[in-house]
């Protein structure tokens, strides 16, 4: 039986969500600020390599960009949600999808699928741009050797529930700068702190935060001092799945 026009669906839902996503021009020039330091650092490291870094995981140094880029997404995910708080859009949405959790389920899915293509699209054609200069090094790859593939998409995989987290932070605090402070606090400052202490227990625990675990996807080989690629995927789709619930118990239960 075909839904009714007024009838609210989980197609219908990310029909909603998706269009708002892309028809704000902050959206296109997150994404676009993103794939572009991504692709400049990766330039800049390719053609500037001079064989000191031959230590170091030949995707990890291509695309070390992303460790800003990253940033970009993580607002991006924070504007997904607390930026409807900002403007009081959030009470239309609701109104219109009194049920609520659709909407943060159809927000989460349709950032995770942005954000993961535009990821994994750049760290692509940065490491392919990379390699006119790093072709004739120790560093020469190709897409077809075996695991690169796997760390491009594993370093887009780790960026995305990186962004996903932080839409989480942006639906519990509902203020853009308290969302933004409180993820740079707890996920990336938090385990540099902790991990400064120097104690074995603490270092063993801070391999599992958020932002440690996204380190360990996105290289061919396992980094020391981090998890498995697989279990830093684990962590961090745990660590997602975690905040998302959080916001979703406060969601129902908070007023608009």
């Amino acid at each position: 039986m075909s839904a009714t026009p007024h009838t609210v669906t989980p197609r219908r839902v990310l029909t909603s969500e998706w269009h708002k996503l892309r028809t704000l021009r902050s959206t296109w020039l997150t994404l676009a600020l993103a794939a572009t330091v991504a692709l400049a650092v990766g330039i800049v490291m390719g053609s500037t390599y001079d064989g000191d870094d031959a230590n170091i995981d030949t995707i990890v140094f291509t695309l070390f960009g992303t460790q800003i880029s990253q940033l970009c997404l993580v607002v991006l995910g924070i504007l997904v949600t607390a930026g409807e708080y900002a403007t009081g859009l959030v009470r239309a949405t609701m109104t219109a999808v009194p049920q609520r959790l659709p909407v943060l389920w159809a927000k989460a899915a349709v950032l995770g699928a942005t954000a993961f293509a535009v990821s994994l699209t750049a760290n692509t054609v940065t490491f392919l741009v990379a390699q006119i200069w790093l072709g004739d090094t120790d560093k020469a790859l190709s897409l077809t050797d075996p695991g690169v593939l796997g760390a491009l998409a594993g370093n887009a995989a780790g960026i995305t529930l990186l962004s996903v987290i932080a839409l989480a932070f942006g639906a519990l605090c509902r203020s853009i700068p308290a969302a933004i402070g409180a993820f740079f606090g707890l996920v990336v400052i938090l385990p540099e702190v902790l991990g400064a202490i120097g104690n074995d227990v603490v270092d063993s625990a801070v391999r599992y935060f958020p932002a440690k675990s996204a380190e360990a996807l996105g290289s061919i080989d396992a980094l020391a001092a981090h998890n498995a690629p697989l279990t830093g995927l684990l962590t961090l789709t745990l660590w997602a799945a975690a905040a998302l619930t959080g916001a979703a118990l406060l969601l129902k239960r908070r007023d608009v």
